[in-house]
């Protein structure tokens, strides 16, 4: 399983940039693929999920940090999980990482199986 994410660069705030995460190895509708960032000095936090289900509620998710500025989303045929992110801050520098994990009934709980090398996401003027 390889999961190669792209997409990163030096954007100034109030900027955008659209991140890709190519998997292989896997089909994606079957598996829960989501975004990880590491700033410097800091742990590792959760960005997003996708999943594929029956509840709307699970879908997809968001974490505060990015409500309302950033989307996540898939595109099946190409096997791609996209994280699109507007209104970028100086303090969404981070390497960001996608992974993937088995689908659960409740997404919140996935064990994040496989995770990719980063992407760089630096943002500032």
């Amino acid at each position: 399983v390889q999961l190669q994410a792209s997409g990163g660069g030096l954007v100034p705030p109030g900027g955008s940039l659209r991140l890709s995460c190519a998997v292989s190895g896997i089909i994606i509708q079957s598996w829960t693929v989501g975004w990880y960032r590491q700033a410097p000095g800091k742990q590792r936090e959760f960005v997003a999920r996708i999943t594929s289900g029956t509840n709307p509620d699970y879908l997809d998710a968001v974490a505060d940090s990015g409500k309302g500025r950033f989307t996540i989303s898939r595109d099946n045929a190409k096997n791609t999980v996209y994280l699109q992110m507007n209104s970028l801050k100086p303090e969404d520098t981070a390497v960001y990482y996608c992974a993937a994990g088995p689908r659960r009934l409740n997404p919140k709980y996935t064990t994040w199986d496989y995770f990719g090398q980063g992407t760089l996401v630096t943002v500032s003027s």
